[in-house]
């Protein structure tokens, strides 16, 4: 079956019971495999076949339940109006609801409020009042009531409608028929007050929490931001100012100092240090030059440069985050299903109490019992609309995920974060996770008596070995000659050089006869190295390569090189260890090397000599032993150990993140951030759980309360308008104990 995946935003929802009524509808259409709906994000990302169903029909199916689809014109600036005109509209709503119910409160209490114009105390101006806010301000919720009971269905609109309705209506025939209800023992009293101030208090509430929500995704605004509006294009022998969007592959960018870099490229020309710590949290700027990658959006600091465009638009590492970050926002946690679920049954049983509320006051009730039956009612639908067990999950997730991508740790989605506070244990692989992953130059030691002053002679062995090493590509030699030039010594030219397999190099400086190789090679050219060996043994305990270097049949020098171990790996480590979590390293390497490069960070268990193949095994072997498994590895050669892990971390490796290998991406390279991912995880399922509780809890405590629990014994009722506040208050206290994660420190 041919499925794509598609994200259609969507206007009109408002609570956990909308979500599961779009699922719901869009799931039966024949075709759709899945749709998952995000709350806060108002979008809904579905599997569908296209051969069996197409993105009209799926429209159709949202429309049918009184939700509507916008067109995808997808520009940050147009979804940006869009809600700023629905706030603007809310605003509009509020204000017009808010005082129009002010003023018939007055007319409805005349001596509690102290005075009020004979004029607001008629009950024909109070339903003249009344009308614009029950069928303009409220018409919100009629529109999703009335498809919605067509496909016999209830959400948290369906409560406002009935609980408004039934205020309206008997407000209304009480001012028509004032008699029938005197002959029937009651006070014609008007509640358009009820009505109204209800109707107002809850779309303030969804004003204050649209407000708040828009705060949830400042990540994704402070990233868009970040994007360089011009580039200076070199193009013949003139460089202009172009768009960003005009800028082309293959293109060369000059960067002056203070400039932001346009696009993802190499430097073809020119040095500099960029401060790349709006892409990676990384705060010290890096030092670029020849053949570097550079990051778009990024700051140059010091020098001018020249680079050749390599990633553009969609392609670039920031579009990439951006992308990642939108689709992690928008994912649904594994805790929210039961929010979800709990909200598809929690309607139709709040109008079951509901009527439950209404048959006991009506029976038992004291005179008027209609009039406490009604209220009563009333309060029960308006105190339960489920706003804030839709909001409890998907807030926390939004800040979660945006403070992360602002730390340069990007998580992939809900499921990761959630699953992320679990880990006890977490593997990391060696080359290019714990260690940089090129060889470097770490120790150059003379041996020949004949070599004087040992200054000069450590410049000497390394300028020979580099000489010589010139000619070959092997890494070990791209390691010595690098280091050579960093210390900018003077290489000589060498006759005869010829590549030894297996065991190094031989050439001719000045008339004299050198070798440069490993054991293999002194014993063949029977160069004595014997005196020697425990100082080559001991650099070979530590995980190094010891390569040897004789001239005129003496051995000369020493020259140790070693993938050297990252400046964050210790303090990674060692803030694991603290967690409690047991931290494993795995490697290709043989046991002796591993062992020593795992005594320097302190790592005590070791997996040597494992095959790249061999690693998912390793990580399925460890998750039998009751571990939750976090695989850290570069996230190209690691990818099965990656996808077998319960939690896949890869490093990011310049522009090429291996985004699809993890389920989270250390952007910033730093392995401090394994143990800030675990402690954003857990902060963020801690506010979530703690949002849930808040939730329910508020339902669990104030629908007994509406119900007239507390009137037989202390004589104490909620009023509706009492209720619709609490309502407004729960949704707002979510969202923000949410943003609260804001202060969260990694």
């Amino acid at each position: 079956m041919n499925q794509i995946s598609k994200t259609f935003p969507i206007k009109g929802m408002h609570c956990a019971s909308c979500v599961r009524l779009i699922e719901k509808v869009v799931g039966k259409v024949e075709g759709v495999s899945s749709c998952s709906v995000n709350l806060l994000t108002e979008k809904a990302t579905v599997a569908f076949d296209p051969q069996k169903v197409d993105e009209a029909k799926i429209s159709a199916a949202v429309s049918s339940v009184g939700y509507e689809v916008l067109k995808e014109e997808s520009s940050e600036d147009l979804e940006r109006k869009q809600k700023e005109r629905e706030l603007r509209d809310l605003k509009r709503k509020v204000i017009v609801s808010l005082s129009l119910g002010i003023l018939i409160v007055f007319g409805s209490f005349p001596k509690l409020m102290g005075f009020a114009p004979a004029v607001l105390q008629n009950s024909f101006v109070q339903l003249f009042l009344a009308i614009p806010v029950q069928f303009w301000a409220g018409w919100v919720f009629y529109q999703a009531t009335i498809p919605a009971l067509k496909h016999r269905t209830a959400n948290m609109d369906t409560l406002v409608v009935i609980g408004t309705t039934v205020a309206f209506a008997y407000s209304a025939f009480v001012t028509f028929f004032p008699f029938v209800v005197q002959n029937l023992g009651i006070t014609p009293a008007p509640y358009f007050d009820v009505s109204t101030i209800i109707i107002g208090l809850i779309l303030l509430g969804r004003f204050f929490e649209a407000k708040a929500k828009a705060g949830t995704s400042e990540a994704i605004k402070k990233l868009v931001g970040l994007q360089a509006r011009t580039a200076r294009v070199v193009r013949g022998n003139q460089e202009i100012d172009i768009p960003i969007d005009q800028v082309l592959v293959g293109d060369i960018i000059r960067v002056r100092p203070g400039e932001k870099i346009a696009v993802d490229g190499v430097i073809v020309e020119g040095e500099s240090s960029v401060d790349e710590s709006m892409v990676t949290g990384e705060s010290i700027p890096v030092d670029k030059g020849l053949k570097d990658i550079v990051i778009g959006a990024t700051i140059n600091k010091t020098g001018t440069f020249l680079y050749k465009a390599t990633k553009v638009g969609a392609d670039t590492l920031l579009a990439q985050i951006i992308k990642l970050v939108e689709e992690a926002q928008g994912s649904k946690a594994p805790i929210q299903r039961l929010a979800d679920l709990i909200s598809s049954y929690f309607v139709p049983a709040v109008l079951m109490l509901a009527i439950a509320t209404f048959v006991v006051w009506y029976v038992f009730g004291p005179n008027p019992y209609f009039l406490f039956a009604m209220l009563n009612m009333v309060a029960v639908l308006i105190i339960a609309c489920p706003c804030a067990m839709g909001l409890a999950t998907p807030t926390a997730i939004m800040v979660g995920v945006g403070i992360g991508a602002e730390q340069g740790i990007l998580i992939k989605d809900a499921e990761s974060l959630e699953t992320a506070h679990k880990i006890n244990t977490v593997i990391f692989d060696k080359t290019g996770t714990l260690t940089k992953g090129k060889p470097e130059v770490t120790d150059v030691i003379p041996t020949s008596v004949i070599l004087s002053k040992r200054s000069e002679s450590k410049d000497l062995i390394l300028r020979l070995a580099a000489s010589i090493e010139k000619g070959s590509e092997h890494s070990l030699a791209e390691a010595i000659v690098k280091k050579a030039q960093k210390q900018n010594l003077k290489l000589d030219s060498v006759i005869g050089f010829k590549a030894i397999a297996g065991a190094g190099v031989e050439g001719e400086v000045d008339g004299k006869k050198i070798f440069l190789g490993n054991r293999k090679l002194m014993e063949r050219e029977n160069i004595e190295i014997s005196s020697f060996s425990g100082q080559i043994e001991k650099l070979e305990n530590e995980g190094k390569t010891v390569i040897m270097l004789s001239i005129a049949n003496k051995l000369a020098g020493l020259v140790a090189v070693a993938d050297t171990v990252k400046e964050s790996a210790k303090e990674g480590v060692k803030a694991l260890q603290e967690k409690g979590i047991e931290v494993v390293m795995i490697t290709g390497d043989n046991q002796r090397s591993a062992n020593a490069i795992a005594k320097y960070i302190g790592i005590k268990r070791v997996l040597a000599q494992i095959l790249p193949d061999q690693k998912e095994a390793e990580v399925r072997k460890i998750q039998k032993e009751k571990k939750i498994v976090a695989m850290v590895g570069d996230g190209i050669n690691d990818a099965p150990a990656l996808a077998a892990a319960d939690v896949g971390i890869a490093m990011g490796t310049g522009t090429d993140v291996a985004i699809e290998a993890g389920d989270i991406t250390l952007i910033n390279k730093d392995l401090r951030s394994v143990v800030a991912a675990i402690e954003l995880s857990k902060k963020t399922m801690r506010t979530i759980k703690l949002n849930l509780f808040w939730a329910f809890g508020y339902n669990i405590i104030l629908i007994p309360v509406a119900m007239g629990i507390l009137y037989p014994v202390f004589r104490i009722l909620l009023s509706p308008i009492f209720a619709s506040a609490a309502m407004a208050l729960s949704s707002i206290s979510v969202v923000g104990n949410s943003l609260l994660l804001k202060r969260v420190k990694l």
